[in-house]
């Protein structure tokens, strides 16, 4: 991520990208510019690289033949929150790069106004990532904060409920008269979840009902039950 760039592999993230972001360079096969030539035709500035040079680039086993340079998406985290939001997903700690991207992804179908990356996360910037999102990624707002604290401050002062996704919660989605509200869903570390810390200073804490015999939701999958309760709620 040198000089404040980062790199979008495949024709999904790169036609995003284009679309987007920005985009300074592409990088592209013979064999990958055939198969999509509109992007190459997008694209200011292209450079054709050799099938070995693709898989240097790539940090997949099959290579796509098609990347993307691209400036970092993050903006400040006030910047993030600054127009009045409905929903928000916050990452706490987050250490898998694909759950990070499947949150995004799921954040932006469900018209999450903003994601952000709070405490020790993985960079969003990171390849497997970007590769998750699908390209959500440059769809929405997304802030790094490592600083939990500040983060819970920006969103009481954006005038969101932070919200707790925690299995052991008393209220459940289909009660919690809390999801009705602007809010900020808060999802922990995939091994430890929230902190006692971070559960204390949350406004609520909500638990996925689980009906039968399975002992929990992942990560990414409990995060598509909670955002789109709060979807549901929010339209209906």
């Amino acid at each position: 991520m040198e000089a404040g760039r980062f790199l979008a592999e495949g024709a999904q993230a790169v036609r995003e990208a284009l679309s987007y972001g920005r985009v300074h360079e592409l990088f592209v096969t013979d064999e990958a510019a055939e198969r999509h030539p509109e992007l190459v035709a997008e694209a200011a500035r292209v450079s054709r690289i050799n099938a070995r040079a693709a898989e240097l680039l790539s940090e997949t086993v099959t290579p796509q033949g098609i990347v993307a340079v691209c400036d970092t998406v993050t903006v400040d985290l006030d910047a993030a929150l600054g127009r009045s939001p409905r929903l928000v997903a916050v990452l706490v700690d987050i250490a898998d790069p694909g759950n990070a991207g499947t949150v995004l992804r799921v954040a932006d179908a469900a018209g999450a106004d903003a994601v952000v990356f709070a405490g020790r996360c993985v960079d969003v910037h990171n390849g497997k990532c970007v590769r998750a999102s699908t390209g959500s990624l440059f769809h929405l707002p997304v802030a790094a904060e490592p600083d939990v604290d500040r983060v819970l401050e920006a969103c009481g002062r954006a005038g969101l409920t932070t919200v707790a996704a925690h299995g052991y919660a008393e209220a459940d989605l289909t009660t919690a008269a809390v999801l009705d509200r602007p809010t900020a869903w808060l999802f922990g570390n995939e091994a430890h979840g929230l902190s006692d810390e971070v559960l204390a200073r949350s406004d609520s804490a909500v638990r996925v009902p689980l009906y039968g015999k399975a002992e929990s939701l992942n990560l990414a999958t409990a995060a598509a039950v909670c955002l789109y309760a709060s979807a549901v709620r929010h339209r209906s």
